[in-house]
């Protein structure tokens, strides 16, 4: 009989912590995008307000802390290698400026992740934010996000398996 450890039903696995980090990533980016708020003052906003807290009655999961900031701040350093390769993504005439914000900071969060984050499985970035993208928009955005995603990872390279 083997003895397994037990486990609090009531703990965040890493997983979600890190699905609620991309979701709250996606936000401020956002924020960043159509508020014109510095880095600094949005990340300083979402530690201290945002995360795993419940504000105007929406609950905000724990994320992780961490991996929200390296996202966001990936998305910042390294925009002007991020912004064009999700442009070569997307339709011919559609460059990412002209893509609704909320689905602007949606790839470019998950481009970050693609091109700069080896050590995160491409599936689950896709799986990631093409979800985030669902619970954003009822049309076919998500199918957008999904198609531009593959395209930014096999473009990079990226194992898909």
């Amino acid at each position: 009989m083997t003895d397994h450890p037990k486990r609090d039903p009531g703990a965040q696995r890493p997983a979600n912590q890190r699905g609620a980090a991309r979701l709250a990533a996606v936000q401020a980016l956002y924020q960043m995008d159509i508020g014109r708020t510095t880095l600094e003052d949005t990340l300083a906003q979402f530690g201290a307000f945002h995360l795993g807290r419940e504000i105007e009655g929406e609950q905000y999961l724990p994320a992780d802390a961490d991996f929200f900031k390296q996202i966001v701040s990936g998305v910042a350093e390294y925009q002007l290698d991020i912004d064009p390769s999700v442009d070569k993504a997307l339709a011919e005439g559609w460059p990412i400026e002209r893509v609704d914000a909320t689905l602007r900071a949606i790839l470019r969060a998950a481009a970050f992740e693609l091109l700069r984050r080896k050590d995160i499985p491409a599936r689950v970035v896709i799986t990631e934010y093409v979800d985030i993208a669902r619970a954003f928009y009822e049309d076919d955005a998500s199918g957008l996000v999904n198609a531009a995603l593959d395209t930014i990872a096999r473009s990079a390279g990226v194992d898909l398996a």
